[in-house]
């Protein structure tokens, strides 16, 4: 049984974003492809796209504060409902290191998720979100469009592997099952 079918992770499209903490979730679901699927950038729906084993991934390229357009094309496209969104983003309000899967909720500040709850029309949107740790006052921006530390790099990376397994228990066994092994 298939949970997820459309697995969306956020970020800002470019080079000079890439490595940002803003971008937890395009570094995500490129580790979760790496070697097993091809990206391919498809312009009708800013987003690159991916397939594998029955999911659909999707990097929205209309940066963060739209990406519910591309998440909702691509779902439209593939016929995919809401129910079987997944969206994998970053979080200030967590430690870097730390994920958390949710059935759904509030955007909790995060414009990406806010425009894809938006878009969709329901705040009923499962999501795991990946610790980048807080900022310093009046420093959000530049905290999420900075890059990681080479001291959080070992973090970083221990965050990823463990998203990836939490993606796939999800897919496998269902958001309660992975929610209780890796929240």
């Amino acid at each position: 049984m298939s949970f997820y079918r459309l697995i969306v992770g956020l970020g800002n499209p470019g080079a000079e974003y890439a490595g940002t903490r803003h971008n937890v979730g395009f570094m995500a679901l490129d580790r979760l492809a790496q070697g097993k699927a091809q990206w391919c950038r498809e312009r009708a729906w800013n987003a690159q796209v991916a397939r594998m084993d029955g999911m659909v991934f999707c990097k929205p390229e209309t940066f963060m504060n739209l990406s519910g357009k591309a998440v909702a094309a691509v779902a439209r496209f593939y016929q995919i409902p809401t129910e079987s969104i997944l969206v994998v983003l970053d979080e200030m309000a967590l430690p870097l290191g730390k994920i958390r899967l949710r059935p759904g909720g509030s955007a909790g500040g995060h414009n990406g998720l806010k425009s894809i709850m938006e878009v969709l029309g329901t705040k009923d949107v499962a999501r795991v979100r990946l610790g980048i740790g807080g900022a310093a006052p009046g420093d959000a921006v530049g905290h999420v469009l900075g890059r990681f530390r080479k001291d959080e790099v070992p973090a970083l990376e221990e965050m990823l592997a463990r998203t990836e397994d939490a993606i796939l228990a999800a897919q496998r066994d269902g958001l309660a099952a992975a929610m209780n092994a890796f929240n």
